[in-house]
């Protein structure tokens, strides 16, 4: 894949940057640059490369899945400006 001026024009103006036109060309390079660097990326084996989360080995505490209502639904609502039976209560918003 290569850009050119015409797209780097586009491009700039799609994220609405003020690109002089002294500067389209060293863009156009860069561009090009970077567009082949992702291509030899492509290039690289990782078949038998596991996928990470992180770059640094990790495990999640596990617990048991259950349901609870918290156990202090009044601690909750205390500070909401209003609360109905420990629900927050708002406005209406769609009728």
């Amino acid at each position: 894949m290569s850009v050119d001026k015409d797209t780097v024009r586009r491009i700039a103006k799609l994220a609405r940057l003020a690109l002089e036109e002294e500067r389209v060309e060293p863009m156009e390079r860069e561009l090009n640059q970077i567009l082949a660097w992702v291509e030899q990326l492509g290039e690289v084996n990782v078949e038998d490369v596991p996928a990470m989360t992180s770059v640094v080995a990790q495990r999640l505490k596990m617990r048991e899945d259950k349901v609870t209502d918290g156990g202090q639904p009044e601690a909750v609502t205390a500070n909401a400006p209003l609360s109905e039976d420990n629900f927050f209560v708002v406005p209406k918003v769609v009728e």
